[in-house]
């Protein structure tokens, strides 16, 4: 018989091959260097959380892989956020759901989203609402950290993706950019090491 928490577990989450198999088939649906992304990000956070006392590395993997699982849906920015959320909560993976929610929001501000808000005022409202209803763990913070160190191709300097960003979309908000540098000087507190003697050199894969 599995034991209470077990079951809990489960059913927030799915299972490493269970997440591959999620994010296989939402590439079919919308191909694009996201997945690969998706894919750094994970093996990202399974590294950092292995050097974290408390926190999961399988955990962390399976979140960082699902982070971006909206993207299925098309290439939507902020509808991105909803759709991950709606979908992974129909599924009945509220820790996932939860990373889709929090990823993109190092601060819980959806004014400073950076890309197009293209959902309805009642669903950014909606978005809005879980959010502040969300107290961030050390979960949310690691896939957010995760989030702006991966590229397609593997491990990018996180100053560089942030410039990157800002160019394509003209703007980014340097309370954001503070708050995104600051994880990095959290985790590698947290690690007692440098962030990329754990993740890898930019420029390698994760």
């Amino acid at each position: 018989m599995i034991p209470a928490k077990d079951k809990g577990d489960i059913y927030m989450q799915p299972t490493r091959e269970e997440a591959h198999r999620l994010l296989k088939e939402a590439e079919l649906h919308n191909p694009g260097p996201w997945g690969d992304h998706s894919r750094t990000a994970a093996r990202c956070a399974e590294k950092i959380a292995a050097c974290c006392p408390g926190l999961d590395a399988e955990k962390a993997y399976v979140l960082g892989l699902l982070h971006d699982i909206g993207r299925r849906f098309g290439v939507r920015h902020l509808g991105h956020v909803y759709d991950g959320y709606h979908y992974m909560k129909k599924l009945g993976y509220d820790e996932a759901a939860r990373i889709c929610l929090t990823h993109s929001f190092v601060e819980r501000d959806l004014s400073v989203y950076v890309g197009n808000h293209d959902i309805s005022e009642e669903e950014e409202k909606e978005l809005c609402d879980a959010l502040n209803a969300t107290e961030y763990d050390d979960y949310d913070r690691l896939i957010q950290l995760c989030d702006a160190l991966a590229g397609a191709e593997g491990v990018m300097d996180m100053e560089a993706r942030m410039l990157d960003v800002k160019k394509r979309y003209g703007f980014y908000p340097q309370n954001k950019w503070d708050a995104t540098l600051g994880l990095r000087t959290y985790f590698e507190e947290r690690m007692g090491r440098d962030l990329y003697d754990v993740v890898g050199k930019p420029g390698t894969g994760a």
